[in-house]
Order: structure tokens, then C-alpha cells, then sequence
């Protein structure tokens, strides 16, 4: 049986240079090349600019912006519109990244837009011959818009795949620009400090198009505040607005009251009316002074996440009436993912030393002791985060994340080996047991057999890679392609 149009468009995809496996080789000395709008502009403007086909709300960040992304498109589907979302990576299945809603597209929208895409392509390399290959994550970008366009989506919900002033979703003229949390990340293309990297978030903010921004240190904040002075963008810092209140975590997921102060009407008499037949800003008869939500995602920082995402769609959409519950269906795949009951097997793609705190606080809240496997790509901190997970887990099992990132695994555990040395001589006991089985279906038979022998949890983290590996491993796909057999970037 042939393989669905969606898996052929996704092969011929990957056929183009990615910048995401590692960065490594040809994508590295390409990479200056690449990071520019030229190719997607002169793309988007070929197929008659599908990016235009509907109303935008674009997303960039460091921590939280896929949760953000699919919380504001669950919210905008509960409300009755029907929402395209663009997010990257994915875990198990591509078409993750180019969906309706919570689900997939129907097959034959993949198909009609690959076809349109195909001959985009053709036309491209037809007349410029000699501007440059497109990067897969620019088609991927163009390929989106096309599946939107036909699917005559209401809405579109984008994430940025790294960055946000150069990257591809970058054309699009949004009604809201949303900013998570700012982290050190990719400091080889985005600045070794959070302000250079705050600054190249900052380019998805558009002139006199509001900009909602998550909590932030002062120094990044001041970035974000300067930029939108700048470009005459009403900002909406997100403490200003909403007071999180009454926060429960619980294994089922995280409940809270969302309490709205401050109204941020004003700061939209100067600017442009973002619904047609709307006015700007807030409708203060039209929406409630109080949201009660509850997340199907267990952990404090899905609260923020939650908060920004209702900020955005109010800020976005003024007359469309509150869903909140829109989030109780959100699904989201390694994000404090539980896969197993007995013992509980948490997958998460927590990578950097914040959201790993984050996520290990959660486990230990919910879970008391527990077991951890562990694989993170060369370019991430694996000493600090070593640092962080060493004390809170009585067995560490290191592996490589899957298959598809550069990654070292005998320079992970030796990280870890010298943090468990230190936790040992800290505290005056024996140090915590530090495995390495480079094979990550190896890695996971003894972690997950281990755990099972003494009724312990597993939390398996490091990488998205990592838990798209394990996930295809305990819940194998069928037809659908390997996992991340080329990246966004």
C-alpha cells in the first residue's frame, strides 16, 4: 500500500537543508545563508500569500511557547473558530507540527497543498535560479499556510521555530505578537546573553500591533519595552494584567483562578483595530473579571502558560466570548506526559536548566522518589542540569536523545558522575547510582524495568528528541514517519 500523500510530502521536505540536527556540517557553514526572509518572502509572495489568509496570533520565546501555541488554538476552537496551528518540534508524528486544532488535518488537505507546494517550488527555482535553496523549515512554513488557506481555517496560531526576527513565520502580520519566557538557548545564532536574545524575539513585534509579554527579568523586559515604544505597540505585560490565584497541582493536572485587573483598554486608542468589525482592545462588558482554569497539564510554570495564552486570545479576538474550558481538551505530547499508571512514566522535553527545575519539582511534588533517563543534545548546559536532577532521583540512567541530534552521552555522565560525587560528599552518604547505556531502547528496557521491579516512578527528560524516541518505542506509530528525521531549526 502507498504511503499517505502527508508522509511523501514530509520526505520530500526533508530532502532540504535543516538547521536543526545539531547544527553541525553543511548546516552550520550554511547557517548565515539561511537565516534570512528573502526566500520565504519571494515564496509566500508565489503562492499568493497564504499567510494572509486568515487572522494570526504569533508566538516566540525561549520556555513554554508550543504549550502556549496549542493552548491558544484549544481556547479558539472551544470557541468556535475554526484554528490552523503551527508548532515545532514534533514528537511523534510530524503532521504535529501542521494541524487543526487539537487534531490533523484531513488527509486530502495535505495532499492539495503538497501538490500546490511542489509547483511553488518548481516556479521558484524556474525563475531564480540562482536564490538559494529553501531550507525545509521554510517550506514547512509555506506548506502550513497552503493547508490553512485550503482548510478556510478562521484563525492561525504560529509558533516561531528559533528566534523570531529572522525566522521564516516571520512574514506574517499578526493581530498579537506573544512573548514567553526569555532563556539562554541556540546563543551561536541568538547572543550569549538573555538580552541579545531577547532582542531577537523582539522582531516578531509589528507596528501598532499589540505585543503580550510573559513575566520577565528587569534587563529583558526594558528590551521588550523599548522595542514596542519603538514600533508603536501597545504592550500588555502579563503581572499588569492578571493576578494568578488559587493554584492546585495535582497528577490529572493544574487548576487556578485567572484574576483580570487593570484593563489595558487605553493602550489601545492609538492603535489599529485589530477584528475587522471590531474595536481595539478589551471588551470590559464582553469579558469576565475572573477565569477558572484547569489544565490537563500537571505544573506551576502551565499556569503562566495558561494565563498568557487567555490574555492573548482576549487581546486578539476582544468580542469572542471567554472559553477557558477550551483547555480542559488541549493534548500535547511530552509535556509532563504520563504514559504508564503502574509505575507512573512521566515523559517530558524539558532541556535547559529552568525548565528542567520546573519539571523535577513537579515530579517530586506528585511523586516523591523516583527514576530518571536522561539524554540532552551537545549544545545543552548538561552540567547544570546534572546539578539540579543528581539529588532528586535515586537512580540516573544516561542515553543519547534518539537518533537524529548530535549528542555525547559519555560527556553527560561524566557530568553527572562529578555532580553525584559532589551530592555524595555534600551530604555524607552513599552517591546516587549514575548509569550510561548510549542505546536508548536499551536505556529504557533497564529503566523502565527497574523502576517496575520496585514500584518506582520513571522520568524520562533531556530532549525532545529523547521523548519522541521513547514515545514511538512504547507507542509505535504504525506508518508515520521516523521522529525528527530532519528538524525545524
Amino acid at each position: 500500500m502507498d504511503a499517505p500523500e502527508s508522509e511523501k510530502i514530509y520526505s520530500w521536505l526533508c530532502s532540504f537543508i535543516s538547521l536543526e540536527g545539531g547544527l553541525g556540517g553543511k548546516a552550520a557553514s550554511a547557517a548565515e545563508e539561511h537565516f534570512k526572509l528573502d526566500r520565504i518572502r519571494i515564496l509566500a509572495d508565489m503562492a499568493d500569500h497564504p499567510e494572509k489568509s486568515a487572522p494570526i496570533l504569533h508566538i516566540a520565546g525561549s520556555k513554554g511557547k508550543g504549550s502556549v501555541t496549542a493552548m491558544i488554538a484549544s481556547i479558539l476552537e472551544a470557541a468556535g473558530k475554526k484554528t490552523a496551528r503551527y508548532m515545532s518540534p514534533h514528537v511523534s508524528n510530524w503532521r504535529e507540527r501542521i494541524s487543526l486544532g487539537g487534531g490533523f488535518f484531513p488527509e486530502p488537505v495535505y495532499a492539495a497543498a503538497g501538490k500546490e507546494l511542489r509547483q511553488v517550488y518548481r516556479n521558484y527555482k524556474d525563475s531564480l535560479r540562482s536564490g538559494g535553496e529553501p531550507t525545509f523549515f521554510e517550506l514547512a512554513t509555506l506548506y502550513f499556510f497552503l493547508c490553512a488557506r485550503i482548510a478556510r481555517c478562521e484563525a492561525l496560531v504560529v509558533e516561531t521555530g528559533l528566534g523570531g526576527r529572522l525566522d521564516a513565520t516571520n512574514i506574517v502580520d499578526p493581530l498579537v505578537s506573544v512573548i514567553t519566557i526569555i532563556e539562554k538557548e541556540h546563543t551561536g545564532f541568538l547572543g550569549n546573553t538573555l538580552e541579545a536574545i531577547a532582542a531577537e524575539k523582539a522582531g516578531i513585534i509589528k507596528a501598532g500591533r499589540p505585543v503580550v509579554l510573559a513575566e520577565q527579568g528587569d534587563t529583558v523586559r526594558e528590551v521588550f519595552v523599548k522595542t514596542a515604544a519603538e514600533r508603536n505597540a501597545p504592550l500588555l505585560y502579563l503581572p499588569d494584567h492578571v493576578e494568578i490565584r488559587n493554584i492546585r497541582i495535582h497528577r490529572e493536572g493544574t487548576d487556578c483562578t485567572l484574576r483580570f485587573s487593570n484593563s489595558p483598554a487605553d493602550a489601545f486608542r492609538a492603535a489599529v483595530p485589530l477584528e475587522a468589525g471590531g474595536s481595539p482592545g478589551f471588551s470590559g462588558e464582553a469579558s469576565a473579571k475572573e477565569a477558572v482554569l484547569t489544565v490537563p497539564i500537571p505544573g506551576r510554570i502551565q499556569v503562566g502558560n495558561a494565563a498568557l495564552a487567555v490574555l492573548a486570545v482576549r487581546t486578539a479576538f476582544p468580542n469572542l466570548p471567554d472559553c477557558p474550558g477550551g483547555l480542559g481538551e488541549l493534548s500535547l505530547p511530552a509535556r509532563f506526559e504520563r504514559l504508564d499508571k503502574y509505575p507512573p512514566l512521566i515523559l517530558d522535553g524539558a532541556h535547559t536548566p529552568v525548565s528542567v527545575t520546573q519539571c523535577a519539582a513537579t515530579f517530586s511534588e506528585l511523586y516523591g522518589e523516583g527514576i530518571l533517563l536522561f539524554g540532552c543534545a551537545s549544545d545543552k548546559d548538561a552540567e547544570t542540569m546534572a546539578g539540579i536532577l543528581v539529588p532528586r532521583f535515586s537512580r540516573h540512567i544516561i542515553t543519547a536523545p534518539g537518533k537524529a541530534r548530535d549528542s555525547r552521552p559519555q560527556a553527560v555522565y561524566e557530568a553527572f558522575m562529578r555532580s553525584a560525587e559532589a551530592e555524595g560528599k555534600r551530604t555524607g552518604s552513599t552517591p546516587p547510582e549514575i548509569l550510561l547505556i548510549p542505546d536508548t531502547a536499551e536505556a529504557l528496557t533497564e529503566a523502565s524495568g527497574y523502576a517496575k521491579e520496585r514500584g518506582l516512578p520513571l522520568l524520562v527528560c533531556g530532549s525532545f528528541y529523547l521523548a519522541g524516541e521513547v514515545r514511538n518505542i512504547l507507542m509505535p506509530p504504525g506508518r508515520c514517519a521516523s521522529v525528527h528525521r530532519s528538524g525545524d531549526r
